[in-house]
């Protein structure tokens, strides 16, 4: 029942124990909806049996909820495309959650971009569960040491970027804004594959990411639904460019590190940082970024 506007929350649901039994799920779209079936799963009267279809895109981010499941003391089974899960109880655990290697990315993007540079970022783990953690490989190719110190990890600058990046982000879709706006910032050429889920996220990142980064004077292409480029084509930059957001809080956040180079940057709905990192930007203030609202 729509409580407000219909097609919007808030919703007033009315609920009972669910059945469960078997189910067929896209792979191709979300893991998102693979990771809340399974999470609900063992509450279910009968279990469920998770039938995956079409390729699995973030296959990570499903590997995080098993473990996530299972330090909470559920058992499943997960062969091939199929995750069976059968009825049983969580069990409360003390744990420590871990920081989020995908926020971490945009300092990574702020080091490669800055000579000499050095951050200590905390709560990272190297060993991690998540997949984005991937992350501390790929910036090498970009001139970006990671050093795992007890409470976290040291980031530097600490060599040239390579002269042409190349990565399938299937398993790490979250990552690709802050590689394509790294790259364009770095000068360096890049050919990304596996981005076809960028379609269907806050916003079509793919055509946000054409469209703020060509007002920065870059010009990517897509070279089909899976691939994004950016050959080094060149135009001109706009004047006063205004930056937008749509409502995405990567698109903010990936694309501030073009203060560093431009020196100014305007950007419209800064506040959309609020769903993954609410003080990202006090967090740049105290790295000696001046922001003020407009």
């Amino acid at each position: 029942e729509y409580l407000k506007n219909e097609g919007y929350p808030p919703l007033k649901i009315r609920g009972k124990r669910l059945q469960g039994g078997e189910v067929y799920v896209s792979g191709s779209v979300s893991s998102q909806f693979i990771s809340a079936l399974m999470m609900v799963a063992p509450t279910m009267e009968n279990g469920l049996i998770i039938n995956i279809r079409d390729e699995i895109i973030s296959k990570p981010y499903i590997s995080l909820t098993a473990k996530l499941m299972e330090e909470y003391g559920i058992h499943l089974k997960w062969e091939g495309n199929r995750i069976k899960i059968k009825p049983q109880s969580y069990k409360p655990v003390s744990f420590k959650v871990e920081s989020d290697w995908s926020a971490a990315s945009y300092w990574y993007e702020m080091v490669a971009l800055c000579p000499d540079a050095e951050i200590t970022l905390l709560g990272l783990k190297e060993n991690s569960y998540q997949g984005d953690a991937n992350l501390v490989n790929l910036f090498k190719d970009l001139g970006v040491s990671t050093e795992f110190v007890s409470n976290g990890v040291v980031i530097r600058k600490a060599g040239k970027p390579i002269k042409k990046f190349f990565h399938n982000f299937i398993y790490e879709p979250d990552l690709a804004q802050t590689f394509a706006a790294t790259c364009c910032f770095l000068h360096v050429p890049f050919i990304f594959s596996g981005v076809q889920s960028l379609r269907i996220k806050e916003t079509d990142r793919i055509e946000a990411l054409k469209t703020e980064l060509k007002k920065l004077g870059f010009v990517l292409r897509e070279t089909d639904s899976e691939m994004l480029e950016w050959d080094g084509e060149r135009c001109f930059v706009e004047e006063n460019a205004v930056m937008d957001t749509y409502d995405d809080h990567r698109m903010a956040m990936s694309l501030s590190s073009a203060a560093i180079l431009f020196k100014s940057l305007t950007m419209n709905d800064p506040h959309v940082v609020s769903k993954s990192y609410p003080n990202f930007w006090d967090d740049l203030r105290k790295a000696g970024f001046r922001i003020e609202e407009v």
